[in-house]
């Protein structure tokens, strides 16, 4: 299981200009000393919606992934940081531990990591 959050953490950094890693293995360990402005609900919704995309183009996540919309959006706290945390869930895939993908961004809406875990 590390080995695909690794794939998928490597792959969005690669591919998404919006990104921005707080660490290795999806630890984050925040020492920014700068952030952008906190973002909307809405556009963090939109923000982890094109991640999505961006992991379905890579063929990191099936196509069906294209379709689902955000089955939740809420402010979480990790290691004393706030973040977004937005789930979406298909259950058009087989495997139920892959139905759910977490992904995180930050207040300002610039990507953490993504994974099945919620981790």
């Amino acid at each position: 299981m590390m080995h695909i959050k690794t794939l998928l953490l490597g792959f969005v950094l690669g591919l998404l200009p919006i990104t921005a890693m707080a660490g290795s293995g999806h630890d984050h360990g925040h020492g920014h000393g700068h952030s952008p402005a906190p973002v909307t609900q809405e556009t963090a919704k939109e923000n982890a919606a094109q991640i999505v995309s961006a992991l379905v183009t890579r063929d990191k996540l099936e196509n069906s992934w294209l379709l689902i919309t955000a089955a939740s959006i809420e402010k979480i706290t990790v290691k004393g940081t706030p973040e977004w945390l937005v789930i979406f869930v298909n259950s058009n895939i087989a495997d139920t531990e892959k139905q759910t993908l977490y992904v995180y961004l930050t207040l300002g809406g610039e990507y953490i990591a993504a994974n099945f875990t919620g981790n």
